[in-house]
């Protein structure tokens, strides 16, 4: 008895468990769509940054126009968006919903791309911010500008337009919304806009260095250096900077001047390139390349300056912050046309205003001031009423070795010569002499007075041109005489006589074989 109720008890704790295992996986599965579920409404019902009004439990009509468009926009049915909020702003022109409409219809063009998707937000996020300037969105609408021409910027030896746009968007972005929390995505993204500018400006500098055009490759790297401190490159722009100086010292060793200015001249281009080397040793000093600039002060027998602690911490941070350069980035510079700005910097203070650019005009104006004041030139007095100094040497292009320095005689040492004619009188009168034809008579008729030897034989006199004989004009009605012609006494007008030597026809070429029987 005892034996059958424990084994129905077994049973019955069997057929539990086996239910219990049929049970759970149902129960499981059911309970993670409920977990799903709850988490789907939990997001739909938080604010999205496309969608802030998401949370928003509302049947108005406007409401419900405006969610059909977020959701067309997700889908990327980007012209059923546009369609539904261009009729949420026709239709209820005081919802609330109005502002944020306007702004997706930039979203919508901006998520298309494309060159003309990209122009028209550009157009409806400038519409945006001018009618709504005040609101938190208009940084947003501003950032987003600023981001279409930083998608279209080109390689830095490309056409640079997008990239002088950007760099201005995104200084509107910093300046007009400094409280937005995207200033510093804004400031970032302007140093990388600004790293492919100064590229550009470095890279034609170099090309003019290596062609040794100093006042070109001069005004390039100081433009660089003025503008933009935060150039990756910056050590190696001031070591070319020195370069070029040192390199107009060169041609100036070369150039026939006087001992004491040739001195003078170099020493003054040597001492701009120091500078330079020492600038690049002071700011930079754990750049790769600062080493090189303290050998060229040793080499120049210049004392080699000590960085100080600030320089030493910020050069720190700016060669720290620099972002490691994968392989996979140096081959998508091969096939893509976007610049890379990897090494761009991730701290300091991006340049906010634009300084006035060094170009090589300025560079030689200043070459030719140098070259005045060594040689003492500019003193010289006007020569005349018309402000015309008296000559003097011009100043040697930089770029080029200058010439030897030649004093251009005065007009009135310049010898005379027995070559040439004064005039006597403007007056009236016989210019070419009288019948005798000497140089006192035609001197009295007011002419020209021929310079040569007081003794020499008059002219002859000028032979009177043939008549032109007269002018037969054909009259009606009346006969002219014929022409009077000698002809043989047959009648006949002889042939030209033929000469081979000057006339050539087939009629007199003897004719050799077949030929004979061809009549031509």
């Amino acid at each position: 008895m005892r034996h059958s109720l424990s084994m129905i008890a077994f049973r019955a704790l069997s057929v539990g468990v086996a239910a219990a295992v049929l049970v759970s996986p149902a129960t499981a599965e059911s309970k993670k769509k409920q977990q799903k579920a709850q988490k789907a409404a939990a997001k739909a019902q938080t604010p999205t940054q496309s969608n802030p009004l998401a949370g928003v439990d509302s049947k108005q009509p406007d409401k419900q126009l405006f969610d059909k468009a977020l959701l067309a926009l997700k889908k990327g049915r980007y012209d059923v968006a546009r369609l539904e909020l261009q009729a949420l702003l026709n239709t209820y022109p005081d919802s609330e919903y109005q502002m944020r409409a306007k702004l997706a219809i930039g979203d919508s063009w901006y998520k298309e791309g494309g060159t003309a998707a990209l122009t028209q937000a550009e157009a409806e996020y400038k519409d945006f911010i001018t009618f709504f300037p005040n609101q938190p969105e208009a940084a947003e609408a501003q950032m987003k500008v600023a981001n279409i021409y930083y998608m279209q910027m080109e390689k830095p030896d490309r056409d640079y337009t997008k990239t002088a746009h950007a760099e201005e968007e995104y200084r509107n972005m910093i300046l007009q919304f400094p409280d937005s929390p995207l200033v510093p995505e804004a400031k970032q993204k302007c140093r990388e806009v600004q790293e492919v500018l100064a590229q550009r400006q470095y890279e034609i500098a170099s090309f003019y260095l290596g062609r040794e055009n100093w006042p070109a490759s001069i005004a390039r790297f100081q433009t660089v250096a003025d503008t933009y401190p935060l150039f990756s490159h910056s050590d190696e722009t001031l070591i070319g900077l020195g370069d070029a100086y040192m390199g107009e010292a060169k041609a100036i060793k070369t150039a026939h001047l006087p001992a004491a200015a040739k001195e003078q001249l170099i020493t003054t281009y040597e001492n701009s390139a120091a500078d330079a080397y020492s600038k690049a040793v002071m700011r930079y000093p754990l750049a790769p390349h600062a080493d090189d600039a303290k050998d060229r002060l040793i080499a120049m027998n210049r004392p080699v300056p000590e960085p100080t602690k600030e320089a030493l911490a910020q050069n720190e941070a700016e060669e720290q912050s620099h972002a490691t350069v994968k392989l996979r980035d140096r081959a998508m510079l091969l096939v893509s046309h976007r610049p890379s700005t990897v090494s761009a910097v991730r701290v300091g203070e991006p340049t906010m205003t634009d300084v006035k650019p060094t170009t090589a005009a300025m560079i030689n104006k200043n070459n030719v001031a140098t070259y005045n004041s060594v040689m003492h030139i500019g003193d010289a007095t006007p020569a005349d009423g018309n402000g015309a100094t008296t000559g003097e040497p011009a100043a040697p292009r930089s770029d080029t070795p200058a010439a030897a320095v030649t004093s251009k005689p005065a007009l009135e040492d310049v010898p005379s010569s027995d070559v040439g004619a004064t005039i006597i009188s403007t007056g009236g009168g016989n210019a070419s002499g009288d019948a005798s034809g000497t140089p006192a008579a035609a001197a009295a008729a007011g002419g020209l007075a021929p310079v040569g030897p007081a003794n020499a034989a008059p002219l002859p006199a000028i032979e009177k041109p043939a008549n032109a004989p007269d002018q037969v004009n054909d009259v009606k009605g009346q006969q002219q005489p014929a022409v009077a012609q000698t002809l043989p006494a047959n009648g006949k007008k002889p042939n030209p006589k033929f000469d081979a030597n000057d006339d050539s026809s087939s009629k007199h070429k003897k004719k050799k074989g077949l030929k004979k029987l061809n009549p031509f």
